[in-house]
């Protein structure tokens, strides 16, 4: 009889065959003995080779293949429903697992049965902190984050209170959500209140997720509820961004299309009526912004690369 899998570990993946073959050597090469681990990657229709690269060098990996994009919540859904483990863990194909990361996650949900939801320490390519673990957003989180307001007022208590900038994030502690690039679940609450919604293509699933988590009961007779907790003695760097990095349009369309279904599923009852109207328009004021400086990017970058054109030419004729 085989052992009973501690961890599933699901890896959604997109076109990044490079940083998916690192996410995979580095869980396989993570310290964690006496874990019983299964990995599943579900591919969203890749075109870079990436399915033929884990059958071929990862043939212990669960493979699951989709005909098309069906986009970040549905397709780790589709993981999740093949996967067996005790615990979930959605890992991005831009990761790369700490030594020993794993077992200091399970060994810390195994000592809090109150914790639904346990999100590890997520650190950038430089090494520093990632802010991984966040207050739920407002309406102040959307006038002051990413937008031409917050560059003004760049040290607004707004942008810090979402951030949890004021906290040196060096103890676990209960929060509002955790990122998805790196979220494992407990199964018994998956089963209970589900995973991902899958009405968000991208972007806004992990909050509305631990949202869902945290509201829930621990059980029919008690009021206390599961906990969504980040626990930093568990490490993985998060190479962020390089897959939406591909298709920076769509991106921004599906990231304030997914901030308008979270305010409505969940902010829109508490809502004044007379301030209703103003939502979608100032979200879709903030990502006309967006595009708009996408755009002037992408212009000054074309401009400055036929200037280094020239210049090259010019050096080579002389």
């Amino acid at each position: 009889m085989s052992a009973k899998i501690d961890i599933s570990v699901v890896i959604l993946n997109w076109n990044t065959e490079r940083l998916l073959r690192r996410c995979l050597t580095s869980l396989l090469q993570d310290n964690s003995t006496g874990i019983v681990l299964e990995i599943i990657v579900v591919d969203n229709a890749s075109e870079d080779g990436s399915r033929k690269m884990v059958t071929s060098e990862f043939p212990e990996v669960h493979l699951v293949g989709n005909k098309k994009n069906i986009g970040f919540g549905a397709g780790n859904n589709r993981g999740a429903e093949v996967a067996k483990g005790r615990y979930i863990l959605f890992l991005n194909s831009d990761t790369e697992v700490h030594e020993g990361c794993l077992v200091q996650l399970l060994r810390y949900a195994d000592s809090h049965p109150e914790a639904g939801i346990v999100g590890p320490k997520l650190l950038n390519a430089d090494g520093s902190l990632q802010y991984s673990c966040r207050h739920y957003p407002n309406l102040a989180t959307g006038f002051f984050r990413n937008t031409p307001l917050g560059r003004l007022f760049p040290g607004n208590k707004h942008n810090a209170d979402y951030l949890m900038s004021d906290w040196d994030h060096g103890s676990p502690r209960n929060v509002d959500w955790v990122s998805g690039a790196a979220l494992m679940i407990r199964r018994t609450v998956a089963d209970k209140i589900g995973i991902f919604d899958e009405d968000y293509f991208m972007y806004c699933e992990d909050v509305d997720l631990c949202r869902r988590v945290n509201f829930a009961p621990l059980c029919e007779t008690t009021t206390d509820t599961w906990k969504v907790t980040y626990f930093p003695d568990a490490l993985i760097t998060h190479f962020i961004g390089r897959s939406s990095d591909k298709v920076p349009t769509r991106m921004t369309y599906e990231f304030h299309r997914s901030q308008y279904l979270f305010y409505r599923k969940h902010y829109r009852h508490t809502t004044p009526i007379i301030i209703r109207p103003l939502i979608p328009v100032g979200i879709i004021m903030r990502a006309m912004g967006q595009l708009v400086r996408y755009r002037i990017k992408h212009i000054t970058n074309s401009i400055r690369t036929k200037k280094n054109q020239q210049e090259n030419h010019s050096e080579s004729r002389q």
